[in-house]
């Protein structure tokens, strides 16, 4: 078995790599935070041009070649609602909102509402967890372990102001807000097999930023271990600089075989003819999330070790993703809520009579 990317996949990652080298260098990142901004309106144009929002739909590729974008989109921090529009776009399948986030016309997020009730019309009460773009979106997917639902934050009817104010947050390269539910109507687009597929959708989309940015910063640290120079030889020369690079090569490559077998699982669920056991996508999408979360924050530790004092400062990129690596960690589930979900799915494999493996 090939676990290499195909010659398509690698021309679109190099497409999206050059595409954010241009428009999401950190010299771009760091002229975002200081516009104050939800997000950079030259970068999120030039991303629907070269058709991102389409990838999975009109492009007809699939998650395998989303999380290749979004591997990109984690290595350079792009300041833009890439995988909160792509995950609402996945779950409101054919309909006009679909038609409009596509297109760029709107934007979505998703909500993650695991304490939300849900009242008769159906009307949403509650606040789900702390929302990525929910300040500047048209749209809401609202998480629930029942179902999905989609609220229309521009309605005049919606019981509370509709793209509620963000909120101050570490990770400055994208918006935070709190989604006030009190009575909103809302729409149902997708019972519990839909909110299962979302949860794993939105597992692998920020396991596969984690990636981009686990990554990058592997590379930096790497060259400058070779650079820093200390009792007169490079410091990458001692044994420990050399284990911390080591663990972070493991914890990365780790990152990287889970997240994309998980993309691959999302994907062939879709093809009839490669079944398979009905829990592996919501198996292997956990297992990536899980992995990446600690991973993640394995590397951010030994990054800023290598880097020493420097790794501290707001001069130095790093900063940059260690931040928005600690809201992907727990963004749609930590790696305790994700192993949970993980230990329960293989208790019924034992439960069944079949194979954990």
């Amino acid at each position: 078995m090939d676990f290499e990317l195909s010659d398509e996949q690698q021309a679109l990652q190099e497409a999206a790599r050059d595409l954010l080298d241009g428009y999401s260098a950190p010299a771009h990142v760091r002229a975002h935070l200081a516009s104050g901004l939800s997000h950079d309106q030259k970068l999120w144009t030039a991303m629907l041009e070269q058709g991102w929002m389409g990838i999975t739909t009109e492009l007809g590729f699939g998650w395998v070649e989303a999380s290749v974008l979004l591997e990109e989109v984690g290595r350079h921090t792009a300041p833009a609602p890439y995988l909160p529009s792509l995950l609402a776009l996945s779950a409101l399948g054919d309909t006009p909102w679909a038609v409009r986030l596509q297109s760029g016309d709107a934007i979505g997020c998703a909500a993650w509402g695991r304490h939300i009730e849900i009242g008769p019309g159906p009307t949403l009460s509650g606040r789900p967890d702390l929302v990525l773009a929910a300040d500047e979106a048209d749209v809401a997917v609202v998480w629930t372990p029942q179902a999905l639902f989609a609220v229309d934050l521009t309605a005049a009817a919606s019981a509370k102001p509709a793209q509620p104010a963000r909120q101050p947050a570490m990770d400055q390269t994208r918006s935070l807000a709190w989604l006030e539910l009190d009575a909103t109507p809302a729409t149902e687009i997708g019972g519990p097999d839909a909110a299962a597929a979302l949860l794993d959708r939105a597992a692998v989309g920020f396991s596969a930023e984690m990636l981009g940015g686990a990554a990058r910063v592997l590379e930096m640290s790497a060259d400058y271990a070779k650079d820093r120079v200390q009792f007169g030889q490079p410091i990458g020369s001692f044994q420990a600089v050399k284990h911390r690079c080591a663990d972070m090569v493991v914890d990365v490559e780790g990152m990287r075989s889970t997240t994309w077998y998980a993309a691959w699982c999302l994907d062939a669920a879709n093809q009839p003819d490669q079944p398979g056991p009905p829990d592996e996508v919501a198996i292997a999408a956990s297992s990536a999330k899980a992995w990446c979360a600690d991973a993640a924050k394995r590397v951010m530790a030994s990054g800023l070790q290598v880097h020493g004092g420097i790794g501290f400062t707001w001069e130095h990129d790093l900063h940059l993703f260690l931040k928005r690596s600690q809201l992907d960690q727990v963004s749609f589930g930590d790696a305790a809520y994700h192993r949970d979900r993980l230990a329960a799915l293989l208790r019924s494999r034992v439960q069944a009579g079949q194979s954990v493996i």
